[in-house]
């Protein structure tokens, strides 16, 4: 799907502020209240947006240690299975990915303290399926979840397409 500038504008709009009434969107984009709704409406059912939700920040909460987990797996069990032992079983996993490399699964983790952590590593250990793990603790966060520069630079890209076809 192509996304162009206005799209661009909403999306950073609702990431900034994701309770916002279509009605305000439109006007601070100075478009029609309709306008936003189609748009809204074509990003969702392209996948483009999954869905318009609070960020929730485990750190607000008391859950300002962030590790990463590296997974290795018993084969014979799946990624599927052992991922879905794991989400069923430790909150505390925010973030999950089947990856390439030394381990099967990458996990991030979030926990109040070191030894909270260690009995997080320890729930791991004992699910089924999992081989072994290693881990790495964050130790700044410089950004999460950056997708807006990207989401800009695609609208740019297409309105430099449209200004090509335009001379062409």
């Amino acid at each position: 799907m192509r996304i162009d500038r206005l799209d661009a504008d909403l999306i950073e709009l609702l990431t900034d502020s994701p309770m916002l009434p279509v009605m305000e969107c439109a006007r601070r984009l100075g478009v029609a209240r309709g306008t936003v709704s189609s748009r809204l409406t074509r990003l969702h059912e392209a996948g483009v947006i999954r869905g318009i939700i609070p960020r929730i920040e485990p750190a607000g909460f008391g859950y300002s240690l962030v590790a990463f987990c590296q997974v290795e797996i018993i084969q014979r069990y799946g990624h599927g299975p052992v991922a879905s032992a794991l989400a069923e079983t430790i909150p505390e996993i925010v973030d999950m990915y089947t990856v390439t490399g030394n381990s099967d699964l990458q996990l991030r983790v979030v926990a109040r303290t070191a030894d909270d952590l260690q009995e997080i590593f320890d729930r791991i250990n004992r699910v089924p399926g999992v081989a072994r793990t290693s881990s790495s603790f964050a130790l700044h966060e410089h950004f999460q979840g950056r997708t807006l520069p990207l989401v800009s630079a695609c609208a740019s890209d297409q309105s430099e397409t449209e200004k090509t076809r335009q001379f062409d």
